[in-house]
């Protein structure tokens, strides 16, 4: 008797500890289930960045301005921005320019860039702020030649073959010498990041001309000839650091362009583009 007892507790033992696996079972699918359906949902929501100019330079991220209305659309095929919920977005006044009077104020729009800049205020404070005795203006190379520095080849790779203005130029002369989240003009007054067309005019001359007439450069916003417009700076769509660099020697690099656009239905070709409207 006592043995079929004890027999008959031990069946009661892994009958009952078989159900309760099984119970256990029943809820943790439900919370597996719960838990494959976030997973993508998770996943959807890692932010998307595309370039407006150049990969790197000029980089903004897709988000709702309202429910299903979102402020960038990118490629998918090259990264870029295609078109704009609000081109003004994120944007300030540009300031002021010469020869650009006749727009109205705030017409006239950039997107700030020093703000995303995050080594530069790094070494305007730390290194090179003009006061130590290794970076003050007196200890500064006599031949314009910048000294190789292990930290800022790992920072910026392409300064250690830069080649803008094959040579002629060095650092300091697009640099303000004690103020290095700064840029610099001739009478060596700061300027800053946000306004490089002021240093870059300098020189290219001719090409900030075409800027500010708008026949060079890049413009988004209000079709009309005054309207308000966001201004796309030089070194949003160039790297003044890797000019003319190395072996390649031929200029900015190349932007990847968009592949052309789907023809009509029926049209085997595009040879009607080079056929003029009008004869002649």
């Amino acid at each position: 008797m006592n043995k079929l007892a004890t027999y008959t507790l031990v069946l009661a033992f892994c009958v009952g500890a078989y159900y309760a696996a099984v119970a256990a079972e029943k809820t943790t699918e439900p919370a597996k289930e719960e838990a494959a359906q976030a997973a993508p949902a998770e996943a959807a929501k890692e932010p998307v960045v595309c370039f407006e100019s150049r990969k790197g330079a000029s980089e903004i991220t897709q988000r709702e301005i309202q429910p299903g209305w979102p402020n960038v659309k990118c490629s998918p095929t090259t990264g870029a921005a295609l078109w704009y919920g609000d081109p003004f977005d994120g944007t300030v006044p540009m300031g002021k320019m010469p020869l650009l009077d006749k727009i109205p104020e705030g017409h006239a729009l950039v997107k700030p860039r020093s703000e995303k800049l995050a080594i530069l205020p790094m070494c305007g404070t730390a290194c090179h702020n003009g006061v130590g005795p290794a970076f003050s203006p007196p200890k500064l190379p006599k031949d314009k030649k910048a000294v190789p520095i292990p930290t800022m080849e790992g920072l910026l790779p392409e300064v250690k073959d830069l080649q803008h203005g094959r040579g002629r130029i060095w650092c300091l002369d697009c640099h303000h010498t004690t103020q290095r989240n700064k840029l610099v003009d001739h009478y060596g007054d700061p300027i800053s990041f946000d306004q490089p067309q002021l240093l870059c005019g300098k020189c290219h001359g001719d090409k900030l001309r075409d800027w500010r007439d708008g026949i060079h450069g890049k413009r988004i916003g209000e079709w009309a000839s005054t309207g308000k417009k966001r201004w796309f700076t030089c070194t949003e769509c160039h790297n003044p650091h890797n000019v003319q660099d190395g072996a390649r020697n031929k200029g900015f690099v190349q932007l990847q362009p968009e592949p052309p656009p789907q023809l009509p239905m029926g049209m085997k070709d595009g040879k009607h583009e080079k056929l003029h409207p009008i004869a002649h």
